[in-house]
């Protein structure tokens, strides 16, 4: 094939390991350098380029200091990871300098694959933790109405990196437009295309980022939603 366009964080990897020689594209994948997928942003240096999902990581730590700031009182968060996903052990530490900065204690959990969601929640609840983040990633975007339902039933505000979570219940998401990224990869694939390389090619980052909150989901958990976090938000679901 003449390229690979790879995306999320998992399919870049995975690309890379295949391939030393064939163009990659990739497009939302957190902290590409931290892999190894590329040397630099400025200089790939490889046969990898494309866009980031976040500026450095520090994208992570802003979600939970928003979830922190929506809902003050929380003392003790659980964090959904799921290890097949590259980039979580590289931001897991991320968050956990956040949350000493903001008196926060933290729950590690899992999940492989959606039947251990059960078990996660089962711990949160054993644990008794007050908030949910789940960091992002393609099984928690594919079963989003669960996670979503999940936390809900266990009257856990959560944030998610991606707005899909939020359209499916939960209550906020903060993290890059995801399409625009998508977008921004076309003129990657044209350029390599067209002859260049993708080691002289730039990794750029994303310029959009967005904090979208379900209200409805708010008023069920009895959250009220800070005024200065509705200044900042995109996007308000009723």
């Amino acid at each position: 094939m003449d390229i690979i366009l790879a995306a999320p964080t998992p399919a870049a990897v995975a690309a890379k390991k295949a391939t030393g020689t064939i163009p990659i594209v990739m497009s939302s994948v957190g902290d590409p350098i931290g892999l190894g997928l590329i040397a630099s942003l400025a200089r790939p240096g490889g046969n990898v380029t494309g866009l980031s999902y976040s500026v450095g990581l520090d994208t992570f730590s802003k979600q939970l200091e928003l979830l922190k700031e929506t809902v003050p009182k929380i003392g003790r968060v659980a964090v959904l990871s799921n290890p097949a996903n590259p980039a979580h052990s590289l931001a897991i530490p991320n968050v956990k300098v956040a949350a000493q900065s903001l008196g926060v204690q933290l729950q590690l959990l899992d999940a492989h694959q959606p039947d251990e969601f059960d078990g996660a929640f089962a711990e949160m609840s054993k644990e008794g933790v007050a908030a949910l983040l789940v960091l992002p990633d393609s099984l928690f975007s594919l079963h989003r109405t669960r996670l979503a339902n999940l936390a809900a039933r266990n009257r856990l505000p959560s944030m998610f990196g991606n707005r899909e979570n939020v359209e499916a219940g939960g209550l906020m998401s903060y993290g890059p437009n995801l399409p625009d990224l998508y977008r921004r990869a076309a003129p990657f694939v044209d350029k390599i295309l067209k002859g260049a390389k993708p080691a002289d090619l730039p990794v750029e980052q994303p310029t959009k980022f967005e904090l979208v909150v379900n209200l409805k989901t708010a008023k069920a958990l009895g959250v009220e939603i800070p005024h200065s976090i509705l200044l900042r938000t995109d996007e308000a679901i009723d």
